[in-house]
């Protein structure tokens, strides 16, 4: 079920009137919730319920048995289990088409033919989320951080809370489960901004990622056909579409979250003001790098070790990071460009030069990230290749389909919306310090925008990963 759905807005009054309607009790509230967890996720495809029932029940099960044991040796033993089992599925269904093919094509480099399974498997929704979750929970009573949850109903919320499903962010079971734990009351104010984060949230995934979405979509049927100037202009209209389309998630989340009195993380800090490589992934995906920051990064030694330690540490972070990101080389050389950067940023300490330098360090980021984008966006990195060879072939518009380009009008609503952006982050960051009545005439227009040039429900970037 995706958010800017007819079943979505059918969906959500639903459960939030009989969510209000229930006696106050954690108890009542999890079961509800669990249960409209679980359609919301089946809505998408049944089958895969039987997944994250199953990781939900081996974690719920190994915390329980960490917790009764102080014994390391023993604990460690059930946190490889839960390894194998959380890895093995999510190895198995995003990974294992990825391996075999680029073992089979290892082969034939040498010249022998190897014969694979040609499995058709699907990717379930949400699995690199959820799984990483439930294991951020099994780590953190393995290094007791935390006690085990002894109610079934509320751990399995805890891993399956819809409006977080399928794209995050993934929170810890110390900040999240507490909150599950205790009966939530009704809170008009809550209500409210949770009502405001989800008219921003639409207005960045409906109106400005889903319209940029149309012309770059049109750009990526044609690679071998477009020019360099087309070629900058869809990877500047993807930069701004992923990161209107993921943060756009995010605040939807947050919002619906809200509404049933739960309180999830901020996920994006205006990313694209980051004036370092490393200030843009503390900026960027914030759930997601610092899980890897600390469940990877620090176990590996972090920068503890010395400079060459710590660019190897990094280098194992961000080939991670690419891959959890999807199974292509693409993906894994995105990560690894980044580490590259971040690497080269480490190793090379520029002067200050005041507000100057300040602003040059700032578009250098843009750039370098837009530009690493490309391979984020390309179906495989053969078409990376190509989309980006163009910048280096100059030639005239030829022998291309029309429908690549958008009408005229539909065009200028795309670069307007692209040029008016610093404008809008500024008036949404700032919207707590206007009057009530400013508020108010800002979210309408909003939401008459958001009613007037919504493009047709398109799914989120990241429900892919």
């Amino acid at each position: 079920m995706l958010f800017n759905s007819i079943d979505f807005a059918l969906f959500l009054p639903l459960v939030f009137a009989v969510y209000w309607l229930l006696p106050k009790s954690s108890k009542w509230q999890n079961a509800l919730l669990l249960v409209a967890s679980y359609v919301f996720y089946g809505w998408w495809d049944y089958r895969f319920l039987s997944l994250i029932l199953f990781s939900t029940l081996v974690d719920f099960t190994l915390g329980i048995l960490m917790a009764r044991t102080e014994e390391k040796a023993k604990r460690k033993q059930l946190l490889y289990v839960s390894f194998v089992v959380n890895f093995g599925l999510l190895g198995f269904f995003k990974y294992f088409n990825f391996f075999e093919e680029s073992l089979i094509d290892s082969f034939r480099f040498f010249g022998q033919e190897l014969t694979g399974t040609h499995w058709k498997i699907i990717l379930p929704v949400g699995i690199s989320f959820y799984t990483f979750q439930t294991l951020s929970y099994t780590i953190d009573i393995y290094k007791q951080r935390i006690q085990p949850v002894k109610n079934i109903t509320t751990f399995a919320t805890f891993v399956s809370f819809f409006p977080q499903l399928v794209a995050g962010p993934i929170e810890r079971a110390e900040k999240m489960i507490p909150q599950l734990l205790v009966s939530r009351k009704f809170s008009y104010t809550q209500a409210k901004e949770g009502a405001q984060l989800m008219v921003f949230g639409f207005f960045r995934k409906m109106v400005i990622a889903d319209n940029l979405g149309i012309y770059i979509d049109r750009v990526w049927e044609y690679p071998e056909a477009i020019t360099p100037q087309m070629v900058v202009i869809a990877s500047i209209f993807f930069s701004v579409q992923i990161y209107m389309d993921f943060s756009g998630y995010s605040r939807i989340a947050r919002g619906v979250a809200k509404l049933f009195g739960v309180d999830l993380m901020v996920n994006f800090n205006y990313p694209y003001k980051a004036k370092s490589f490393a200030e843009f992934w503390s900026r960027w995906h914030i759930s997601l790098s610092t899980w890897f920051r600390d469940y990877l990064y620090i176990p590996l030694g972090g920068n503890r070790k010395g400079r060459f330690r710590t660019l190897f540490n990094l280098c194992i972070v961000f080939s991670i990071s690419g891959l959890w990101h999807g199974a292509d080389w693409s993906f894994l050389l995105w990560g690894f460009l980044h580490f590259v950067l971040l690497g080269i940023e480490r190793e090379i300490k520029l002067p200050s030069m005041g507000k100057i330098g300040s602003f040059l360090r700032m578009v250098n980021v843009l750039v370098m990230v837009n530009l690493t984008w490309i391979l984020f966006r390309a179906p495989s990195i053969s078409d990376a290749f190509v989309f980006i060879g163009k910048l280096f072939e100059p030639q005239e518009f030829i022998g291309i389909n029309s429908l690549t380009f958008q009408s005229p009008f539909a065009l200028a609503l795309d670069f307007g919306l692209v040029a008016s952006l610093p404008l809008l982050l500024r008036l949404e960051r700032k919207f707590g310090e206007y009057s009530r009545l400013v508020q108010t005439a800002y979210l309408v227009g909003l939401i008459v925008f958001t009613c007037m040039f919504y493009s047709t429900g398109q799914s989120f970037i990241y429900f892919q990963f």
